[in-house]
């Protein structure tokens, strides 16, 4: 019996660049359902489960943002890679704050953003608890990583897949220094030596839900010029 092939949604308006794509990843072997709007996309999201959507953030009608975090309420856990045409640090930033995973600019290199898929899409086990549900506990949070959710100061939140391989891997190596590599290469599948502002823009959202002070932070801690550092009881 054959695997099932991973299922990618692409919501992407320009037309010939949309066939491009498609056409490599069905060549790589994943099934691709691909959408010009954010409205059709959100009302399939409703009705059939995808392993990863490749969101455009120039759209007709809601525009990328809009259409993430639209999304987030319908499926917290699915990985969300945001494609956008504009470099500006504020884009990115606003795309990893409405509930994407990571981003590309576009123009991207094939092989680059092929390997980008190929990384989000990984289903691995390091980072899955025992079968029974204990929450790990930290400052005024609680965290559930089998369902993916958390109890903060702010009130319960789901949690993207993402989210949980970053956690788990900071609870796992808790008080030590993780490098920024590390955590590229292991929760990405990055190149350890790739150079990216994601892990950055993903550590500042993990502030914002579970430090009391995000400006302050206690528990999720830079390391400059080396990686991060999570400190259970807080410094």
């Amino acid at each position: 019996m054959s695997e099932t092939k991973p299922r990618i949604m692409l919501v992407e308006d320009e037309i010939h660049l949309a066939r491009g794509i498609c056409f490599n990843l069905e060549q790589e072997g994943y099934a691709v359902s691909h959408f010009d709007r954010g409205e059709a996309a959100l009302a399939a999201l409703r009705v059939e489960r995808c392993d990863l959507i490749i969101l455009d953030v120039m759209l007709p009608g809601q525009d990328g943002f809009q259409v993430c975090r639209a999304m987030r309420g319908i499926d917290s856990r699915v990985p969300i890679l945001m494609l956008t045409a504009r470099s500006e640090d504020a884009d990115r930033v606003s795309g990893l704050e409405s509930g994407a995973d990571d981003y590309l600019t576009k123009p991207f290199n094939l092989v680059e953003f092929l390997l980008r898929v190929k990384g989000m899409l990984r289903r691995s086990s390091w980072y899955r608890p025992d079968p029974i549900e204990e929450g790990y506990r930290f400052g005024d949070n609680e965290v559930f990583l089998l369902s993916y959710r958390a109890r903060t100061a702010q009130g319960e939140i789901d949690l993207t897949e993402m989210e949980v391989r970053v956690l788990s891997l900071f609870f796992r190596r808790e008080g030590q220094v993780i490098p920024r590599g590390e955590l590229l290469e292991t929760v990405w599948g990055y190149a350890s030596d790739a150079e990216t502002r994601t892990l950055d823009n993903f550590v500042v959202r993990l502030r914002k839900y579970f430090e009391r002070d995000p400006s302050r932070p206690v528990h999720f801690l830079t390391v400059r010029g080396v990686g991060y550092r999570f400190s259970r009881q807080g410094e």
